[in-house]
């Protein structure tokens, strides 16, 4: 019993190890993208594993709540809990983590978990805007969670079942069993919401350098900046491959997980270089209307 546990353990750590070096990978080379767009020549690839070795190197006598040092913890624990419970190759004994039945509804919770930890520790630092930047990000991440939960019920509700396994092993077959067709209304809704998660422009209004100074990139240094570098890394990957097995058919080898979750990711940065960013009621507005608008309509086809 013992050592079946173990090696789920290890394979998991594996997994983590992976898809850890694949979210490095993607944010070098989207970063890199999008400064030949804007006509300049960018990092190299690999600057964030040296952004990450150097700041986790540093230390730092800044001293705030507890809460401040526990938000990094926790917006790391969001990513990887994310990342565990979503199996990112179907049918693999090795990449498949340690997904269960129902267990869809605990992926959010963890989505939400790790942004919910991040805005209690910014929160209690000592920056003047760390109000403005947590109570932005709140109301976003609330407004985008309303269409994406829509379209995860829509599916559910389709297949009969909460299990993110379950969810890809219905749309085995054929590219015409994915959920992308099935459920074209139920996909676009959450792959709007997709956009949002991301923060990327025209949705970057936590951050939103071009404004004010808030928040995270202001107050967290060091080892802290280092986790939540690490984390952005984890969770992107975590979040490709969700939305990869619940609209587009999961992935059978490494080849198809990182063909189809590198083209979801351009989707979202050519959105990103073709839009201005909006601003915070601009982007809660656009979440709560149209797209929740497509959730509630595919709910309803999906129901009847």
């Amino acid at each position: 019993m013992t050592e079946p546990l173990l090696l789920r353990i290890a394979y998991a750590a594996l997994t983590l190890f992976i898809v850890f070096n694949y979210g490095i990978l993607l944010m070098g080379t989207t970063a890199r993208i999008r400064a030949r767009v804007q006509g300049r020549i960018g990092i190299p690839v690999w600057q964030p594993y040296i952004d990450i070795i150097k700041n986790n190197a540093k230390r730092t006598s800044i001293s705030h709540g507890v809460m401040f040092y526990l938000g990094p913890v926790f917006r790391l624990a969001g990513g990887i809990g994310t990342l565990m419970f979503v199996p990112v190759i179907f049918g693999s004994p090795v990449f498949g983590n340690f997904a269960f039945a129902g267990d869809v509804l605990l992926v959010i919770y963890f989505i939400f978990f790790g942004q919910l930890g991040m805005a209690l520790g910014a929160g209690e630092g000592g920056h003047p805007y760390s109000a403005i930047g947590v109570s932005r990000g709140l109301a976003q991440m609330t407004a985008f969670e309303v269409p994406f939960t829509l379209g995860v019920i829509a599916l559910v509700i389709q297949h009969g079942t909460l299990s993110v396994t379950e969810l890809v092993a219905a749309q085995q077959g054929s590219v015409l069993s994915w959920n992308l067709f099935t459920n074209p209304l139920a996909t676009i809704a959450a792959l709007i919401a997709f956009l949002g998660m991301t923060m990327n422009n025209p949705f970057s209004i936590v951050t939103a350098p071009q404004e004010i100074p808030i928040g995270p990139p202001t107050e967290y240094q060091s080892s802290y900046m280092g986790m939540l570098q690490s984390n952005r890394a984890i969770f992107n990957g975590a979040k490709l491959v969700l939305y990869m097995n619940l609209f587009l058919g999961g992935a059978t080898n490494i080849f198809e997980m990182v063909l189809k979750t590198f083209a979801l990711y351009m989707m979202t940065l050519i959105v990103g270089v073709s839009f201005p960013r909006f601003r915070a009621d601009q982007s809660i507005r656009f979440f709560l209307k149209i797209p929740a608008a497509i959730g509630v309509v595919a709910v309803i086809l999906t129901a009847l």
